[in-house]
C-alpha cells in the first residue's frame, strides 16, 4: 500500500514538472509583434519579434526612410526568421507588421522662417513678417536621426533685384555631423492691404463678408490703399469695382443717406425763425453732403447740406431764395 502511495506521488510530480516546462515554453516561445520603431537603418529580428534569444540582434530588414512607417507580411518576417534557424514562431494571427523608423522632424516653417531672417538682416528688407517667399519646389518637413541636435541654419545665401534667391541650409543631421539642403525661389516684400471679396457697383455699401485681407507686394501699395478692414465696412463705393482689387480710401464714402429723386424736407432756420418747404433731391448725398435740391414752391434749385434722413438744411444764400420763394404770389 504505502509503496502504491509512493508511485502516485512520483507520477505526480513528474506530471507538474512536465507543466512547468510546458508552460516556461510557452512564456518564452518567440512571438511576432505587431508593430516595431526602429532607430537604425536596419530592422533586427529582436526588433519585430518578441523573445529572438540569440538572434535578436540579427539584421533582416532596410528600415524605412527616417520619420517613415513601412509594413511588412508577417509570413515575410516568420521566413526570414526561419531561415536563420529560429524556426518555431507564433505570428499571433498577424497578416503584416508595422514598421516606424524613429525620427525629429525639422518643419518647413522653420526653415523658411530661418531663410526669411537671413534675408531680412543680410539684405535690409526690414520686418521678416513682411517677407513673402516662395520654393522653386515644395518645402516639405525634413526628417533626421533622432540624436540630431541644432537648428536649421543659413550657411549660405543670394538674391538679387529681380527678387531671386538660392541658398544652402545648413541642417543637423546627428552625431554632431550638418548635411547642407538647397533651395531656390522668389522672395518680396509685402504688406497686408484690404481687398474686395467679390464685384460691386457704385453705392454699394459694403459688408464685412465682401472684405478680405491680403499680403500685396509692396511696390504695388499706394499711400491711399487702404490697410484696416474696418475703415472699409459699413461705407459705399464710389466707384464699381472687381473682385481682388484693392480698396482705396478715395473710392470710399458715407453711405448715401439720401437718394436722388427723393422727397425731402428743406429746412430754413435763423434765430427766432424756422421755415420749412418742401422738395426733391436732385443728387444722392451722405450725412454732412452739400446737395442739390428743388424747392417745388419755386421751382427753383437750390444747394442745401443733409442734416439727417429726408432732411437739408439751406445755406445762407440758399436760405433766402428759399425764404422769399416760400412767400405767397411770389415766383
Amino acid at each position: 500500500m504505502i509503496r502504491t502511495s509512493i508511485a502516485a506521488f512520483a507520477t505526480l510530480l513528474a506530471f507538474s514538472a512536465s507543466a512547468q516546462q510546458v508552460e516556461t515554453a510557452e512564456e518564452f516561445r518567440p512571438v511576432l509583434k505587431a508593430h516595431a520603431t526602429v532607430n537604425g537603418a536596419t530592422v533586427l529580428v529582436g526588433d519585430l519579434v518578441e523573445n529572438a534569444g540569440a538572434l535578436a540582434k540579427v539584421p533582416i530588414f532596410r528600415a524605412p526612410d527616417l520619420g517613415f512607417t513601412g509594413t511588412v507580411p508577417a509570413q515575410a518576417v516568420a521566413e526570414a526568421v526561419r531561415n536563420r534557424a529560429l524556426a518555431d514562431i507564433d505570428t499571433a494571427g498577424l497578416t503584416e507588421v508595422s514598421v516606424t523608423r524613429a525620427a525629429r522632424a525639422i518643419p518647413a516653417k522653420e526653415i523658411s522662417d530661418a531663410l526669411v531672417r537671413a534675408l531680412s538682416v543680410q539684405y535690409n528688407l526690414g520686418n521678416p513678417n513682411d517677407i513673402t517667399i516662395t520654393f522653386d519646389r515644395e518645402l516639405q518637413t525634413v526628417y533626421v536621426e533622432p540624436t540630431a541636435v541644432g537648428q536649421p541654419r543659413v550657411a549660405h545665401i543670394g538674391f538679387d533685384r529681380g527678387g531671386r534667391f538660392d541658398a544652402a541650409m545648413e541642417m543637423p543631421t546627428g552625431n554632431g555631423k550638418h548635411g547642407l539642403l538647397r533651395l531656390a525661389g522668389r522672395a518680396q516684400v509685402t504688406a497686408e492691404v484690404v481687398t474686395i471679396a467679390r464685384s460691386l457697383e457704385r453705392g454699394a455699401v459694403i459688408k464685412d463678408s465682401d472684405v478680405m485681407v491680403e499680403r500685396r507686394p509692396r511696390a504695388e501699395v499706394g499711400r491711399d490703399v487702404v490697410t484696416d478692414r474696418n475703415q472699409v465696412v459699413g461705407l459705399a463705393l464710389r466707384v464699381p469695382k472687381q473682385a481682388g482689387n484693392m480698396f482705396r480710401a478715395s473710392e470710399l464714402a458715407k453711405p448715401d443717406t439720401i437718394q436722388r429723386n427723393e422727397v425731402v424736407t428743406l429746412i430754413y432756420e435763423v434765430p427766432g425763425v424756422t421755415l420749412t418747404v418742401r422738395g426733391k433731391a436732385m443728387e444722392g448725398g451722405a450725412e454732412g453732403d452739400m446737395i442739390s435740391v428743388l424747392n417745388e414752391q419755386s421751382k427753383r434749385t437750390l444747394q442745401g447740406v443733409i442734416a439727417g434722413p429726408g432732411r437739408v438744411v439751406i445755406t445762407m444764400q440758399g436760405s433766402r431764395i428759399v425764404a422769399n420763394a416760400a412767400l405767397p404770389g411770389q415766383n
